[in-house]
């Protein structure tokens, strides 16, 4: 476990270098470091590819039937059970989270810490507001959907049946791919992250017909068009791709962020992985803000973005905590 913890520090190009003799092997790690979103020489780009490969072995990649809306439907539901009660369509900025925030109310936000700052601002501390101007966004993500006549040819028999492939061929291409991201340019051949969920969910797609969905890194902000590279990445592994193309629609990192705040520039992650923010996300306190009653819950607190809902659950106990 000691060994785990510290090879997770490490950059991902020293575990691939140490760790792994196999050009296969330094591959498929690569494809799980590329998660962390940092150039692999950074700290740290290695702890996301242990942790996937850790729960990968465990549980295998599981996707929700129906989408990933049936998350949402089953906490909601749950939440009801309760006789809680989901408003919707209620934009809350500081007038009206003031109008909300009597007596001993708790607010937990699923926000972005500069957005929390702005709708309580009046009630931060000086030093929270300090840490929160230092709070800095990750990588963007341009995202493709595809709609499928048949599924992806993939030239490889293992990727027609897995539900997430990651395209990128050779460990150094996947790390030149992520390295340029780092350094503010579009990678020419983009690491791409895909999903083809109605291999095994009919839910998905009419009968007959499938879907898939990928995406790579880009600059955070980035107005570059990837519709090509991505698809050019996925046509080199699966020849006749392009021919089994119905519909596709694009998502830049604008269009992300106009259909959700928190997606700052497309961050997807919630705030960039670095050392400092792995420590200090967006604090060292994590879930607390200093200020009584307001506590964050987001993807920018630990441990980070991903469908796992372990920010929410560790800021709500904390909460629960300290109203005790």
């Amino acid at each position: 476990m000691a060994r785990f913890a510290l090879n997770g520090i490490q950059p991902a190009q020293w575990i691939a270098r140490n760790e792994f003799e196999s050009p296969r092997t330094r591959a498929l790690f690569a494809g799980l470091a590329g998660h962390s979103c940092l150039s692999f020489d950074r700290p740290m780009s290695s702890a996301i590819a242990l942790v996937l490969a850790a729960s990968l072995h465990a549980t295998g990649w599981p996707v929700p039937r129906g989408g990933a809306g049936a998350l949402t439907r089953a906490l909601i539901g749950y939440l009801e059970s309760l006789g809680g009660k989901l408003h919707t369509s209620h934009p809350i900025d500081a007038a009206a989270w003031k109008d909300l925030a009597t007596g001993n109310t708790i607010t937990l936000f699923d926000t972005t810490p500069h957005m929390l700052v702005s709708i309580v601002r009046e009630r931060i501390t000086a030093p929270f507001l300090r840490a929160m101007q230092k709070f800095v966004a990750g990588p963007g993500a341009f995202k493709i959907d595809y709609a499928l006549s048949q599924p992806v040819p993939w030239r490889s028999p293992e990727c027609r049946r897995a539900i997430t492939v990651h395209i990128g061929g050779t460990y150094e291409e996947i790390a030149a791919s992520e390295d340029a991201v780092a350094r503010g340019r579009c990678p020419e051949r983009p690491f791409v992250l895909a999903a083809q969920p109605s291999l095994y969910d009919s839910t998905r797609a009419p009968e007959g017909k499938h879907v898939l969905w990928a995406y790579c890194h880009v600059p955070n902000g980035s107005a570059t068009d990837m519709s090509a590279p991505i698809e050019a990445q996925i046509e080199r592994f699966a020849p006749g791709f392009r021919d089994c193309i119905l519909a596709r629609t694009v998502s830049t990192p604008a269009s992300l962020e106009r259909r959700d705040a928190n997606l700052v520039g497309g961050d997807i992650t919630g705030g960039a992985m670095t050392l400092r923010q792995f420590l200090y996300r967006p604090t060292l306190g994590g879930y607390a803000t200093g200020t009584p009653g307001v506590y964050l819950c987001s993807a920018s607190t630990p441990p980070g973005g991903g469908v796992h809902g372990m920010c929410g659950v560790h800021a709500a106990k904390l909460a629960l905590k300290q109203m005790r």
